[in-house]
């Protein structure tokens, strides 16, 4: 039987198994190395605030948020885009 994906959808290499996580949107357990990991910043004061907070010396934390997707959800909202058979051969750097 051909492989779609020379990864079969995977990061993992030979590593075994891996542990799970839920996506953040639908809550469906996924396999670690197959969810897409997004990191954002949370801006807790309004951004006219933190300019003028910024121009006065003072440090505005920002809190780091951590997101898993399932790869339908990662489709979804477009962290992931649907390739071709013929694209999906090339080996180029994702970012």
């Amino acid at each position: 039987m051909p492989s779609k994906r020379v990864s079969r959808g995977r990061k993992k290499g030979g590593k075994g198994s891996t542990g799970v996580v839920q996506c953040t949107n639908c809550g469906q357990t996924v396999p670690k190395d197959k969810a897409k990991k997004v990191t954002s910043r949370l801006s807790l004061v309004e951004h006219q605030l933190a300019k003028e907070l910024r121009a006065q010396g003072t440090y505005i934390a920002s809190p780091t948020i951590l997101k898993w997707y399932c790869i339908s959800c990662a489709i979804h909202f477009k962290i992931l885009k649907i390739r071709s058979s013929a694209k999906r051969r090339e080996r180029t750097k994702l970012r």
